[in-house]
């Protein structure tokens, strides 16, 4: 009886492990007013050589920028287009121009 129960705990611990290795398990969302961004559109405007817009207004998240500010798309991802303003990416809604995140 014994050896069977161990036998079963240790089947267990295994099987737990495994499982464990394939879940993800988010427990911390994302904080208010931040988006988690797919990791492909951050990796793909920070490797762009984007010329900076010159911009006398804040730029924080929500804010919606002019029209006159030229927005990039991204490629094979909708709902996302960027933007460098005073030397900081910024990553927008393209059909509305509001800042979903400024990267840092």
């Amino acid at each position: 009886m014994r050896k069977t129960m161990l036998a079963t705990a240790a089947m267990l611990t295994i099987c737990s492990a495994a499982f464990a290795q394939s879940t993800v398990v988010v427990t911390d969302p994302a904080p208010t007013g931040s988006v988690v961004l797919p990791g492909e559109v951050r990796t793909y405007v920070m490797e762009q050589n984007t010329p900076s817009v010159v911009y006398d207004g804040e730029i924080t998240v929500g804010a919606t920028l002019p029209d006159t500010v030229e927005v990039h798309t991204v490629p094979n991802v909708d709902g996302y287009g960027y933007t460098v303003i005073n030397e900081r990416r910024v990553i927008v809604e393209p059909k509305t121009h509001r800042v979903i995140q400024v990267l840092e």
